[in-house]
């Protein structure tokens, strides 16, 4: 039986099983009930839900689900909704990292529980955010960078396009600090800033525009390829640049995500590697939900899970004093991608296209 409801839909059972008897209602009733307060549904996000709700789910749990559709405002809206619920804990990626503070501190007097997933608030404290370690994710992307300029040119060197997420939000701090902290050891490499904001038009347009102003551009990183990947891709068959792995012209492309358009450019010679995010295990935040709901607080260290790809992780404290889970990420290039793993990271059902 599922119990994931959408947010009105939630209420509706609610009011069917209070006309129901007694026995039945407790059978139908889940364990216990949390909400998640979607920034939207677009890229990873899906993702990102599907994994929580169904690590949610193998506990017995319900989710009551919102979907802000990219507005802080109706997020912290949304948030308020579930508060009024009285759901057991709130889980959410925020939308404005700062502007989720003030939903946090509505949950903090409602005494729920607050965790975020993929992003951490910025200037309050909540129990814990799982993520990626994206400053890491940035890091193995410039790699790729790097080492595909010394084979062009046999030194790193050359013009590369930086297509941000949105900068107000530590997840596109970390992927950009990380990219630059391996491309700027090298001075023969310029780096064209644009800012995103994780919109796939933006993008697009921003590489169309870039593109034509350059006719010497030799890569392009993207800080996520589920959102700007198929758009990068489109500018380039449009102005007649692109040119598959090992050809003349080819534009180098790496990422961050690690999603199923990025596998697949790689393994077809489009994209030369990325930074893949274990977003399909990002709903473990519920262990930790779970030992809280119980009276034992996250505590800092290592967490290791064998056979996971992102283990070992850790816990650390930041400075806002919230608890953050880091895990690890993976470098994929034309040399790992055959690895049935790398395709289930993003998500679990996803598996390497035969032929």
């Amino acid at each position: 039986m599922r119990y994931h409801y959408s947010s009105r839909g939630w209420m509706a059972v609610a009011l069917l099983c209070f006309a129901l008897p007694s026995a039945a209602r407790a059978a139908k009733k889940p364990a216990v009930m949390i909400g998640y307060a979607a920034p939207a549904l677009y890229g990873g996000q899906l993702y990102i839900q599907t994994s929580l709700v169904d690590n949610a789910q193998a506990k017995g749990w319900g989710v009551v689900t919102t979907n802000a559709n990219a507005d802080p405002q109706k997020q912290n809206n949304d948030i308020d909704y579930l508060i009024s619920l009285g759901v057991k804990a709130i889980v959410t990626v925020p939308e404005d990292s700062a502007g989720i503070c003030a939903a946090v501190e509505k949950a903090r007097a409602a005494k729920i529980p607050f965790y975020t997933i993929d992003r951490s608030p910025a200037g309050c404290k909540i129990d814990m955010t799982v993520l990626s370690d994206n400053r890491l994710a940035g890091q193995q992307a410039a790699q790729v960078m790097v080492d595909e300029l010394k084979k062009r040119y046999g030194s790193p060197k050359g013009k590369v396009l930086e297509i941000t997420g949105n900068l107000s939000q530590n997840v596109g701090q970390l992927r950009r600090d990380g990219f630059h902290d391996v491309v700027d050891k090298y001075k023969d490499i310029t780096v064209i800033q644009k800012v995103g904001d994780w919109d796939a038009a933006k993008g697009q347009q921003i590489a169309i525009d870039v593109l034509s102003a350059n006719a010497d551009l030799d890569g392009i990183y993207i800080h996520s390829d589920n959102v700007y990947g198929p758009g990068t891709k489109a500018a380039m068959d449009q102005l007649g640049r692109f040119h598959k792995r090992g050809e003349q012209g080819h534009i180098i492309l790496t990422g961050v995500d690690g999603g199923p358009w990025i596998l697949e450019a790689i393994l077809n010679g489009v994209a030369d590697g990325a930074g893949s995010q274990p977003v399909s295990d990002f709903g473990i935040v519920v262990r930790w939900i779970e030992q809280e709901l119980h009276g034992k607080a996250v505590a800092e260290g290592e967490v290791v899970q064998a056979g996971a790809p992102w283990s070992p992780a850790h816990v650390k404290r930041n400075a806002d004093g919230t608890m953050e889970l880091f895990l690890a990420t993976t470098k994929v290039t034309s040399e790992n991608i055959n690895n049935p793993a790398t395709w289930t990271n993003m998500d679990k059902n996803y598996k390497m296209p035969k032929g």
